[in-house]
């Protein structure tokens, strides 16, 4: 990679490499900086049946090569390091990101970094990743039409993810580790007067077992510490999540969950500095939006630098 770029994209989600094509094909030197691999946790997804124009279906893993295959065509370079410093520029002047493969230099920068699932850490759990655990219900859902399946949580997330599940599986249980949901109080009223949404209170889960694919759990009631096993079809985890911007404290204004702080074009308080995808505040955390996210962060990033 070159040391300085026009833009520099950190995050090679449906985010970062949506806004790499719509860089590039602007005439910007583009890199998208990618610690994993590219494409972003889509890639878990066996299949994604939301995505405009792929009512057949796409695997994530597909849908991310090709979207990391266009952003090529369209001319962006890929780095595979980590990205451990965001030093802001003067105003005017360009930022420096500093990577685990050397230091570059942008004029404007876009942070797609995303956010990373809360996980259970127990047994199992990323053996059957996507083989049977998921993080999203909506992406995951139809896969389990007439199944048996149970969401681990008792916030929004937890009770959202149970509704839309109750859609397509025939049996839903919510398994959370205190008495009482955290929820608000209308998705609560609205879950426990559904027919096939179940609840099991102050009960960890402390395993997950299959073949694969998942055929049980493991659960601990913590009232009595009694153990027993579940039979089940699909676990999704519902704990929350992360948004990755630990290197961003007192760089850009975050709010209190991490995520960062935009306005409408996708702009920090930063001069040159833009967010997208997941990793902003107020995401909806889908695919689509992820990559109309980069799409006008790339515009505006964009119009920025035709204003220096």
């Amino acid at each position: 990679m070159q040391q300085k770029y026009d833009v520099v994209i950190l995050g090679g989600g449906p985010a970062g490499l949506t806004a790499g094509i719509y860089s590039a094909r602007s005439g910007l030197s583009t890199l998208i900086v990618e610690k994993g691999f590219p494409g972003g946790q889509i890639v878990n997804s066996p299949l994604v049946e939301n995505y405009p124009g792929m009512y057949e279906g796409i695997s994530g893993m597909e849908l991310g090569q090709r979207m990391h295959m266009h952003a090529e065509h369209a001319g962006a370079e890929t780095v595979l390091a980590e990205v451990t410093e965001l030093v802001r520029g003067a105003a005017g002047q360009p930022h420096c990101i500093v990577t685990s493969e050397g230091d570059v230099t942008a004029t404007a920068v876009i942070i797609a970094t995303g956010t990373r699932y809360r996980t259970l850490d127990v047994p199992g759990e990323m053996e059957f990743s996507g083989r049977g655990v998921s993080y999203c219900a909506t992406c995951d859902g139809p896969l389990y039409k007439g199944r048996k399946v149970v969401v681990v949580g008792g916030g929004d997330t937890a009770v959202t993810d149970a509704l839309e599940l109750a859609r397509f599986a025939d049996e839903v249980t919510v398994i959370h580790r205190r008495d009482q949901l955290r929820a608000s109080q209308v998705l609560q009223d609205k879950a426990m007067k559904h027919p096939r949404i179940r609840f099991i209170w102050s009960t960890v889960v402390e395993g997950i077992e299959g073949g694969p694919p998942v055929t049980a759990i493991k659960v601990r009631n913590r009232e009595n510490n009694t153990v027993s096993r579940m039979a089940v079809d699909g676990v999704f985890v519902a704990v929350g999540s992360i948004p990755s911007t630990g290197f961003l404290v007192g760089v850009v204004a975050l709010d209190d969950t991490g995520a960062v702080v935009i306005d409408e074009t996708m702009a920090t308080e930063v001069a040159g500095m833009f967010a997208a995808g997941d990793v902003r505040h107020g995401s909806v955390r889908q695919v689509i939006a992820a990559a109309g996210d980069g799409a006008a962060a790339a515009v505006s990033a964009r119009r920025y630098i035709d204003s220096l």
